[in-house]
């Protein structure tokens, strides 16, 4: 019985996750599930476990596995690609200073870092899925190469350089990121990937390609 002198004392009510605060546990860890099984064997429901959540719970954030994946995508989208827009548009120094800048917020936001899963799984399976393929060319491809295109446009207007090769094929200055990013998951073992130095090497000899010149 309750003693009337003595009521219970009432628990105060558990804080409710921040929506935002779940989104992101969600997201890191759909990014480790992608990482382990690959598009086609990660699960909606190994996601809400390893994220502590039921998973009718993940469905009110991402209607299924395609829309979860888009979503790490985005996520991951703004603080490389949008980053270096914004820098890249306020930008007065030289094209030689901004590919450094260029690659080694590459290296650090992308390589270094476990974003650099989403690129493996697209290289592994993006061939069989032509959904996630064609989001992650307009979120990804297809800004990373407008950006390749303007660095190079104005490069050549301002005379920095004389060749229109990487204005016409921007692929090549974007190569050793993939080679970066499948690097390590296949042979860093036998042989560690100084990313940071090779991307220095990289944009040193594009830019001597391109016919760098000193202004």
């Amino acid at each position: 019985m309750t003693d009337a002198a003595n009521p219970p004392t009432k628990r105060p009510p558990r804080p409710r996750p921040d929506a935002e605060a779940r989104r992101r546990a969600i997201l890191d860890a759909a990014l480790e599930v992608f990482a382990e099984h690959g598009f086609t064997g990660a699960r909606m429901e190994d996601v809400a476990r390893r994220a502590g959540i039921a998973k009718g719970t993940l469905y009110l954030y991402f209607k299924d596995k395609t829309a979860l994946f888009e979503g790490l995508v985005h996520d991951a989208a703004d603080p490389i690609l949008g980053r270096l827009e914004r820098d890249f548009a306020g930008f007065e120094g030289s094209t030689r200073d901004f590919l450094v800048h260029l690659f080694h917020h590459i290296e650090t936001e992308a390589v270094a870092t476990p974003r650099r899963h989403i690129v493996r799984l697209m290289l592994a399976e993006g061939e069989r899925f032509p959904a996630i393929t064609d989001f992650y060319y307009r979120e990804v491809v297809e800004r990373g190469l407008g950006l390749l295109r303007a660095i190079n446009a104005r490069a050549l207007e301002r005379g920095e350089i004389t060749s229109d090769a990487a204005l016409r094929f921007p692929q090549l200055l974007v190569a050793p990121v993939l080679v970066a990013a499948v690097w390590d998951g296949l042979f860093g073992r036998n042989e560690p990937l100084d990313a940071r130095g090779m991307f220095l090497a990289h944009a040193e000899i594009v830019m001597r390609g391109l016919g760098w010149r000193d202004l």
